[in-house]
């Protein structure tokens, strides 16, 4: 791979198909007005699906969060489940066919449209939506089998963090931190209590329970929030969201992060200490195994 870090030259744009407002287009030709309050003010939100073997996976999950956060930002769904899938699938598809990718993610946003430059929310806009697909790229078997360093830091972002907004300079910032410590990623804390990662939901383990922080405005509730339950559900695993102390944290017996493209992951040092005790310190735990082979049959019967 071509490194463009010492030229100043970017990489070149994909090509792919992509969806703007109704119209199929190659991603590196599309364009959006200046004035799009998306690109003014990040007045917007997005989605990010994975599909395996172009099947989409929790497709309804996902679309039910993103009206969740478009009925935040009174920005009516500009389109139905079924015109979501179409444009879904068809990019999905397109992409399979011109690169050969096995697992694709689905990127979706709607912002409030395009409008002189004004804080007030203008009635009346035309959202604009995007729709682009990429290959998702799923952590390797080292990772997998040895788990990832991360770091902690404070969360500094603002209190509306259950909107999977388009505002994202906060976690571009928290996911630095770790970027710059050469680890996967940053465990933020409120406080002196867990909330989530820059681009991940953080999982607890300690005497066999599976802990995450409650579903409340600080955290944005991971698709994968529910899935874990019902896993735990299914294999008999304790399972409790509570607020969850940096104590508990560095303390834990085992340490999983988990998002779409991550799946879950275990963490195993975090700030180069690591994590668990005894024989199983360091190492990833049992719990996450079976959490991992949870998802995997997750995958096979959720996916459309």
């Amino acid at each position: 791979m071509q490194d463009f870090s010492d030229t100043g030259a970017s990489p070149p744009l994909p090509d792919s198909l992509c969806y703007l407002n109704g119209d199929y287009g190659r991603l590196c030709d599309t364009k959006v007005s200046v004035l799009d309050r998306g690109f003014i003010f990040g007045d917007g939100v997005y989605e990010v699906l994975p599909a395996y073997e172009g099947k989409l996976f929790r497709f309804e999950q996902h679309l039910a969060r993103l009206d969740r956060s478009l009925e935040e930002l009174r920005i009516s769904n500009p389109l139905t489940q079924d015109e979501w899938l179409a444009v879904a699938r068809r990019l999905i598809q397109s992409l399979a066919q011109g690169t050969g990718a096995s697992h694709q993610l689905i990127y979706i946003q709607v912002t409030r449209g395009v409008a002189v430059r004004d804080h007030v929310m203008p009635p009346g806009l035309r959202p604009t939506v995007f729709v682009m697909c990429g290959e998702m790229k799923l952590p390797s078997p080292a990772q997998r089998a040895d788990g990832v360093d991360c770091v902690t830091a404070d969360d500094f972002r603002w209190a509306k963090a259950h909107i999977k907004s388009t505002s994202l300079l906060g976690a571009v910032f928290a996911r630095q931190i770790s970027a710059d410590a050469g680890a996967m990623e940053t465990v933020m804390f409120r406080g002196e209590h867990l909330s989530e990662a820059a681009a991940s939901n953080v999982w607890v383990v300690k005497d066999g329970v599976v802990m995450g922080p409650p579903k409340d405005n600080l955290v944005l509730e991971g698709i994968r929030f529910g899935l874990i339950e019902d896993i735990c559900r299914e294999e008999g695993i304790p399972f409790e969201l509570r607020r969850i102390s940096r104590a508990e944290v560095l303390d834990a017996d085992e340490l999983m992060l988990s998002s779409a493209t991550k799946e879950v992951l275990p963490i195993t040092t975090l700030d180069g200490q690591p994590v668990g005790h005894g024989a199983q310190q360091g190492r990833p735990g049992p719990v996450y195994a079976r959490l991992y082979a949870g998802y995997q049959r997750a995958k096979l019967k959720q996916s459309i």
